[in-house]
């Protein structure tokens, strides 16, 4: 007989995630799914367009490991106009599949076994495995609880002689909370006497709200000369299958980085740089992403606002919290299965966010949706 070799698993705690639980039983239910973070509806046909247009020019070839240059230029450009500083496009900016592997590639790159690194729940599901997988140590600090403000005190308490990368999201999901200029100053002023990296999570940079300005971590010198700041075009072009980001960070941090980068992915879609690159020529699209995602929030917000569910505020990314507290006891994750079988509206539960959980009474539903599925949500939501 055949037998397969045991192996000691990297990631023992890791199972399936709670969005492809969610997803397959509102498929299951035949729910409105508004649990997982995309889109359903599609992206401009010019930028498919575009990508056609590469194919059939032939470039189907492997592209530079960085990234295609016109690509690395126009997004170099991007950044000094919105925030002001001018990164180097040869050595400073580098296109990545996706911001997950963004992400993983910066920890790999500088985190050693034994160093730790700061997160600030509730956080993104793949920052713990990526310090793991590293061998580095999770060091986890609260945001403050219904608020999900940075608590500095805090965050600077949990920094030690250990501490090699602090790890921020803005605007942030899940919370949809935005950092404020005056916070993202703290920040700086906390870091600069230490040798600490950031690691600056920006993927939602085009979607804050009610006049606010997302203030990048590329804006601010004394956070940039010390940080990867991540960033999607699946997010800012409604592509997310795409899996293209991009990692602007200083030419000497970009070195380490692409190091990681060469052998764990080398190099990425080839016509789809092309065609963002092409795309990007006109700054309307990701400048009209406020005014397009906060028509969506304020419906799905009017909505909402007729039933038993109480809105948290929603600065920016396409994510609203809802405290449900009002409609039942449940615990969350049993809450959003309720939803799901007997309502027929997906959410996920807030504490997934967490290590070990964290029960608010909270659920996050995503507004990145056509107009139609918003409304067909709404309407069973009213029978709270």
């Amino acid at each position: 007989m055949s037998t397969t070799p045991a192996i000691q698993s990297r990631l023992p705690q890791v199972g399936t995630t709670i969005f492809t639980v969610m997803s397959a039983l509102a498929q299951e239910c035949g729910a409105v799914n508004l649990g997982q973070g995309f889109p359903d509806f599609n992206c401009d046909p010019a930028l498919v367009d575009h990508v056609s247009a590469a194919m059939r020019e032939g470039l189907n070839q492997y592209p530079p490991m960085t990234g295609v240059p016109q690509l690395r230029e126009r997004y170099a450009a991007k950044i000094e106009a919105l925030y002001g500083r001018r990164y180097d496009a040869t050595s400073e900016i580098t296109i990545t599949a996706g911001a997950t592997q963004a992400i993983l590639t910066a920890v790999l790159c500088c985190v050693h076994p034994g160093d730790e690194v700061i997160v600030l729940e509730p956080c993104y599901d793949s920052y713990g495995p990526a310090i793991e997988l590293a061998g580095g140590k999770v060091v986890r600090v609260p945001l403050t609880p219904g608020r999900f403000r940075p608590d500095f005190e805090r965050i600077a308490a949990a920094i030690t002689s250990r501490t090699r990368l602090l790890m921020i999201n803005s605007p942030h999901n899940p919370s949809a909370t935005v950092w404020t200029a005056a916070e993202m100053q703290r920040l700086a002023g906390l870091l600069a006497p230490t040798d600490v990296l950031l690691l600056s999570d920006e993927v939602y940079e085009h979607m804050v709200f009610d006049g606010a300005a997302h203030v990048s971590a590329s804006s601010i010198p004394a956070l940039a000369s010390r940080a990867f700041v991540v960033s999607s075009f699946g997010k800012t072009y409604h592509v997310t299958g795409w899996k293209v980001g991009t990692v602007a960070a200083p030419a000497a941090l970009t070195a380490e980085f692409r190091k990681v980068h060469q052998f764990n992915v080398f190099t990425v879609n080839t016509p789809v740089q092309h065609a963002l690159a092409r795309h990007m020529a006109d700054p309307a699209p990701y400048l009209g992403l406020p005014a397009f995602y906060q028509r969506k929030r304020d419906l799905f917000r009017t909505g909402l606002a007729a039933t038993r569910l109480r809105l948290l505020p929603s600065e920016g990314s396409y994510f609203q919290l809802v405290d449900y507290s009002a409609v039942s006891s449940l615990p969350e994750a049993e809450f959003c299965q309720w939803l799901t079988r007997e309502i027929g509206v997906a959410a996920i539960p807030l504490a997934v966010f967490y290590e070990g959980g964290f029960e608010q009474g909270l659920a996050r539903l995503c507004f990145a949706k056509k107009d139609e599925t918003l409304q067909a949500a709404l309407a069973r939501l009213a029978r709270l």
